[in-house]
């Protein structure tokens, strides 16, 4: 049997770690050649029931059947997503972790003056979807416009608005429409959609700003009002709610949901979940589940969402500094 000398062996391999040769490129490629061999971590960091949950289950249930491999999903919540998303950001960047989240990682830094950027600190994987955020009122107000809901808060101060937390794109929305409109209403915050919303139908709290996939059920049921949202054109899958824009108040902020990873996750790796991910947002029945969840799938390439995401760092900057947007 052909051996190899110990001494001989420990000169090659000391060689071969200073080059690169055991614990760098080739041992890099090794990984991600057998990649996966494990169930995989998609770290939500807002509570179940709201957009962000919504979206990596049903990214999640095509991947586990395609991957071969379960995918499992973490609800990490608390300080308006920074826990999940710090969670994410200080994993082991070896493509078993998945940070799944919205705008939030563009908008919280800056709301809640962190002293970094999770659009600088993660790694952009694909673009997963795409929704506005819409302005709904609960029924028993009795409003069906946004200029009623403006001249009621004018008569009756005090109103409360949800969102899915402190520093969350609902939150620069609210913020920014109350100035608009120069009324004054109180920020609400939760820990992610399907805590809000439920305060909402009960009557706890009467108006707030949250994704459609939470509201869209209550309003088919006649529970609340859709009055307005903040994209840039109206929704094809909800034609009949104007913009903000076109209601007379001037906010517009399009939210994208996306895939990101720690900082350091090789190459091949990310390009397999990126992979994957395109995959899954072809599949028919995803296509269903968001067409009912009143999300729009996108997809693409790590680099595009890493520009939007960085993009969107720079804006909500701005934002919070011209509308004095804070956390209390």
């Amino acid at each position: 049997m052909f051996k190899i000398e110990r001494r001989t062996f420990i000169k090659n391999a000391a060689a071969a770690a200073v080059g690169g040769g055991i614990f760098g490129v080739p041992f890099a490629r090794a990984q991600e050649a057998g990649w996966p061999t494990k169930p995989i971590h998609f770290i939500v960091p807002l509570a179940p029931g709201g957009a962000i949950d919504f979206i990596a289950r049903a990214v999640g249930e095509v991947m586990q059947r395609n991957a071969g491999q379960q995918i499992v999903v973490e609800n990490r919540t608390g300080a308006g997503g920074t826990i999940g998303m710090d969670a994410a950001m200080k994993s082991p960047p070896d493509g078993y972790t998945v940070l799944i989240t919205n705008d939030n990682a563009a908008s919280a830094p800056h709301i809640m003056n962190l002293s970094y950027d999770y659009t600088k600190q993660l790694q952009p994987v694909c673009y997963l979807g795409r929704q506005s955020q819409f302005l709904a009122a609960h029924s028993s107000l009795g409003v069906s416009t946004v200029k009623e809901l403006v001249e009621y808060v004018k008569k009756n101060p005090g109103l409360g608005y949800a969102s899915s937390g402190v520093g969350s794109n609902q939150h620069v929305a609210g913020e920014w429409f109350a100035k608009e409109a120069g009324i004054k209403i109180e920020h609400v915050p939760y820990r992610g959609a399907g805590q809000a919303i439920n305060d909402l139908i009960a009557a706890h709290v009467k108006t707030a700003f949250l994704g459609p996939t939470a509201l869209f059920p209550h309003y088919k049921a006649g529970t609340i009002k859709l009055l307005a949202h903040t994209g840039s054109k109206r929704s094809p899958i909800l034609p009949e709610i104007p913009t903000l824009d076109e209601s007379g108040y001037k906010v517009v902020l399009d939210a994208w949901y996306a895939a990101f990873v720690p900082t350091g996750t090789p190459a091949g790796i990310v390009a397999k979940l990126n992979s994957e991910m395109n995959s899954a947002l072809k599949d028919a029945k995803l296509l269903e589940t968001f067409k009912d969840g009143a999300v729009e799938p996108i997809g693409g390439t790590p680099d595009e969402i890493g520009k939007i995401a960085q993009a969107d760092s720079v804006k909500y900057a701005r934002l919070v500094k011209e509308r004095n947007i804070k956390t209390n």
